[in-house]
């Protein structure tokens, strides 16, 4: 039998709104406590690694931070453009250079979400989306950054903005809450293997908050745990 969702205290170690706003699709209860972890990745070290590494780190770190905690959940999510991983543009420059690079071409969005409970072995799904750009005109990469959107987002763009709207959604058939930093499913996934399952229909939920009709998520929902 699934655990009583009431019984389960969730401390979400991001200080992220996007995650916070998609993890309350759930249902789940939740509290915040984010810790300052190093985002260098590491010599010979894949997206992949970088990310699932970070996840752990940062899921750790405010379990040592927070008290009365029984389940972490920390994400790290990774823009990559050819091999390249893209972070938060640091200025100006470097927010034109992204979205110039990304643009008319598409690109891999990666995910680690990592649950650790202090009893066991931290549990980390992953999630991968390749993510297609419209052609957008220059004009458009100006009026992005001169409202302040790409500062706070790797690879300088949400895909949830409606004014600029980056991505190719006709081509595009990935989860959508990936790409905004928590792939939901993928935490419904994690959740389960505690037993426990959210209070929430979170597909539904996350499509009325998207405005996206996401089809991959029976896949991902049917996966073997």
């Amino acid at each position: 039998m699934p655990n009583n969702p009431t019984d389960l205290k969730i401390t979400l170690a991001s200080a992220s709104p996007r995650r916070r706003e998609l993890l309350h699709l759930t249902g789940w209860a939740f509290s915040v406590c984010s810790s300052s972890v190093s985002e260098t990745s590491r010599v010979g070290e894949t997206p992949v690694q970088v990310a699932r590494r970070l996840a752990l780190s940062k899921a750790q770190a405010a379990r040592a931070m927070c008290s009365d905690v029984a389940v972490t959940l920390a994400a790290d999510t990774m823009v990559v453009h050819q091999q390249e991983i893209l972070g938060k543009p640091a200025d100006v420059d470097a927010a034109v250079s992204m979205l110039q690079r990304l643009r008319g071409q598409s690109h891999s969005v990666i995910t680690a979400v990592a649950l650790d409970t202090g009893e066991h072995a931290p549990d980390v799904e992953l999630c991968e989306t390749s993510v297609p750009m419209r052609e957008y005109r220059q004009e458009e990469i100006v009026q992005y950054i001169r409202g302040g959107s790409p500062f706070d987002k790797a690879g300088a763009y949400g895909i949830q903005d409606p004014d600029f709207h980056p991505v190719e959604l006709q081509s595009f058939s990935g989860c959508f809450a990936n790409v905004m930093g928590l792939p939901l499913c993928h935490v419904v996934r994690a959740f389960r293997k505690l037993g426990y399952e959210p209070p929430e229909d979170v597909p539904k939920r996350c499509k009325q908050f998207t405005g996206y009709d996401c089809t991959i998520y029976p896949t991902i929902l049917r996966r073997p745990l």
